[in-house]
């Protein structure tokens, strides 16, 4: 599976980038950086990560909903944009921003099926905490967490559903549950490349159960509050490592 292979003048076949397109809040900046740069980092097949900012979709025209008061990002429903950002043609990936990926996204990549609409890790998962992140309300609903990274197969029928329209007008029940679709179209993917910081658990001597992609759901220590949660050992090296690399000085949310 990729995007599409182009042929270049010579006959030679180039690969087209993996379009990843990753939710972007302005109080977030350094975790989108980070993760951005995780992904980057390990990636041996190449990828176009793009930032999807509210505040451009609002000039383009594309996004005009009113915030409500139980999204905690900007980016809570312009995720659901990305098939259309795609132009509704091949595969191509949503992800929070405040994941840290700690493996080669070729191997998600591979696990691509066509036969499926999108493909996501579904957890099973009842939050204990009541509020997250910067003081956000937590909230609970059915296939919580399923919408924070999904594979979206752009060309697939159901998903021109995900126009302008639709994403502007309808219930956070109908998007974050994936109520266009039916169940069989969505595909699995191992809970590893979802593994949710606080809830998910590493098995001693299971590799399968090691993290491929850390979701820091609860808030991560671009939080000060946050600071000392698991993983946040890893989250930090990355950061100083994308800091060194771009001359750039951190700093952390209060």
């Amino acid at each position: 599976m990729s995007n599409g292979d182009l042929k270049t003048c010579n006959g030679s076949i180039e690969k087209t980038p993996f379009r990843i397109f990753v939710g972007y809040d302005p109080r977030e900046d350094l975790a989108y950086q980070v993760c951005r740069h995780s992904i980057t980092k390990r990636s041996s097949i190449p990828v176009e990560i793009i930032p999807i900012v509210q505040s451009d979709l609002r000039e383009k025209g594309l996004y005009w909903r009113e915030r409500g008061q139980l999204e905690s990002t900007e980016f809570s429903f312009t995720r659901f944009l990305t098939p259309h950002l795609s132009d509704y043609q091949g595969w191509a990936m949503f992800v929070d921003c405040d994941f840290l990926y700690l493996a080669d996204i070729k191997e998600l990549v591979d696990l691509i099926d066509d036969k499926y609409a999108i493909m996501c890790v579904q957890h099973d998962y009842t939050p204990k905490e009541t509020t997250k992140m910067d003081g956000a309300v937590q909230t609970v609903y059915p296939r919580k967490n399923w919408s924070s990274m999904v594979l979206y197969n752009c060309g697939h029928p159901k998903n021109k559903t995900l126009n302008p329209d639709t994403v502007n007008t309808q219930t956070g029940a109908f998007l974050h549950r994936f109520q266009w679709l039916e169940d069989e179209e969505i595909g699995s993917v191992p809970f590893v490349w979802n593994f949710l910081e606080g809830h998910n658990r590493v098995v001693e001597n299971d590799p399968t159960t090691q993290p491929k992609a850390v979701h820091f759901t609860r808030g991560g220590p671009w939080f000060d509050a946050w600071k000392n949660c698991d993983f946040a050992d890893l989250w930090l090296t990355e950061m100083e490592v994308y800091c060194k690399e771009n001359n750039k000085e951190a700093h952390v949310a209060n």
